[in-house]
């Protein structure tokens, strides 16, 4: 069932004229059959217009692998759904800021970004000479007897990025955690506007920046198909043993970080070293320990060669051994699992209405991963199990983690072991006119949505990137309801959100 959607698979490109234009009835009734159906939010975005703006939204329906897009145009304002589908209470709350149409009778209308708006006008907030100030706004209060305020950042005694985290508690019981973002806004999303240029690339693999080839392996794909080009099945190989690279570098720098969090430093010390040998072998790929420059439209920007190959393949047998050995001490300490059990709990169900992804979500039993139900590059020919939990705390998110560890140790020694012969690059061509391209990867954080929109003369009129920390604020201040409040670092490290892919 389509609910009025142009359906398509993931990667695809078409003409703008075939996203259906419904009217505002037709289109938000669509997003709530659609949901009540077994589809949910990919992205959600406005493009801003002279009297309005017109909606886009991109849903997934994990039955039937498809995806699906319509659009709608409005004027000052539309209706909100974030109550009846919580999924879009901050697309919702971006859709304002960026293109000035308000969203009537939304819950908790706020800035989410502080930004200044795509389309000229005045903002719906207090506005000043200086323009909006990030964290400077009404926080969500309780009032009560021994309720207390503990505000925390955005300046952090660790290495973290700057964030704002306002609790409200009673004793050091959580009853409610906000978070307020924004202060590190770099436009990118308004710097893609009119492009792609020779910088684009670069600004992709600057979304996130522990997510260099999750964001690029999504841009590539946009291009590709809007260029009408294809990847050879070498660089398809290689592009998909980069991305599990970057996946088993952050789970076990995480996996360290969550057993510094809790005191144990044997395994917070080890690791702190085998992420480092992770990131080394893919050096070894391009020169970057974060794999910028591996990944270029068309193909890769350099090739893997059969030494290369084998030298990854000797160091990823060392670490698998050594990675194993200091993870497996920290489950077979009962004062470690002590802290991490019934830590920071989010049930399935709060995790299918908020719209959770990645490893966050399949700790909550909700079995989704991009690489099986909408399959990209390499995964449509060789798949990687999935894995859950249904724990939904730290530990659940803990031991997704290292599961998908292992599963992505051996899905990189079978490719590397049967690398495809020929080329590693296509040759790239011009960008179509008035099409539309939307391609989801799974980065190591969950699910990476990109949609282009181009112009008559092939020019980005709308880039949207949807990064998988969007999804996945939300479930951390739910996390910490009814917790005490010293669980935070911990509860914060098994998610480790991104703060500059929110700030878009």
């Amino acid at each position: 069932m389509s609910h009025g959607m142009k359906t398509f698979h993931n990667g695809a490109c078409f003409g703008r004229g075939e996203i259906p234009l419904l009217d505002n009835d037709g289109f938000f009734q669509g997003i709530l059959d659609a949901t009540g159906h077994g589809w949910r939010i990919c992205s959600y975005f406005g493009a801003p217009s002279s009297s309005g703006a017109i909606l886009y939204c991109v849903m997934a329906s994990r039955g039937s692998g498809s995806l699906g897009i319509f659009s709608t145009r409005v004027k000052d304002s539309f209706p909100s759904l974030a109550e009846a589908c919580p999924q879009l209470h901050l697309f919702e709350r971006e859709i304002a800021e960026q293109c000035l149409v308000r969203p009537e009778g939304h819950p908790w209308f706020k800035p989410v970004r502080f930004q200044k708006p795509l389309r000229p006008g005045e903002q719906f907030w207090k506005n000043s000479d200086t323009g909006l100030l990030p964290a400077v706004m009404d926080f969500y209060r309780v009032e009560g007897d021994e309720v207390h305020e503990v505000a925390v950042g955005p300046v952090h005694a660790g290495i973290i990025e700057p964030g704002h985290f306002r609790f409200q508690c009673h004793g050091e019981e959580v009853f409610h955690l906000e978070i307020a973002l924004g202060f590190q806004h770099r436009g990118i999303e308004r710097a893609l506007i009119g492009g792609p240029s020779p910088r684009t690339m670069h600004q992709m693999e600057a979304v996130a920046g522990d997510t260099s080839i999750g964001h690029g392996q999504a841009f590539c794909m946009n291009m590709e198909a809007l260029g009408a080009v294809f990847a050879p099945p070498r660089a398809e190989a290689v592009r998909g043993v980069a991305l599990e690279l970057e996946r088993l570098a952050n789970h076990t720098g995480d996996l360290g970080a969550i057993a510094g969090d809790v005191g144990y430093l044997p395994t917070s010390s080890f690791c702190g070293r085998i992420r480092g040998d992770f990131l080394n072998m893919t050096a070894l790929l391009c020169g970057s320990r974060f794999g910028r420059g591996l990944l270029r439209p068309g193909g890769l920007g350099y090739d893997c060669d059969a030494e290369i190959a084998q030298s990854v393949l000797e160091r990823l047998h060392i670490a698998r051994r050594e990675v194993t050995q200091a993870i497996n001490l920290l489950w077979d300490t009962p004062s470690v699992m002590a802290r991490l059990e019934n830590t920071g709990q989010l049930s399935a169900e709060v995790a299918r209405e908020i719209g959770l992804v990645g490893p966050a979500a399949r700790a909550c039993d909700v079995n989704r991963d991009v690489r099986r139900d909408h399959p990209f590059g390499i995964f449509r020919m060789s798949q990687i199990p999935v894995v859950t939990a249904a724990s939904g705390d730290v530990y659940g998110r803990a031991l997704v983690r290292w599961l998908e560890m292992q599963r992505s140790l051996d899905f990189i020694e079978e490719q590397l072991q049967h690398l495809p012969r020929g080329g590693f690059r296509n040759q790239p061509t011009k960008v179509a006119p008035d099409r539309c391209a939307v391609a989801l990867t799974e980065g190591w954080r969950g699910e990476i949505c990109h949609t282009a929109l181009t112009d008559g003369e092939g020019r980005f009129q709308r880039y949207k990137i949807t990064d998988p920390s969007f999804h996945n604020w939300t479930g951390l201040a739910l996390a910490l309801r009814n917790q005490q409040i010293s669980d935070f670092p911990l509860c914060n490290k098994s998610f480790n959100l991104s703060y500059c892919g929110f700030d878009l």
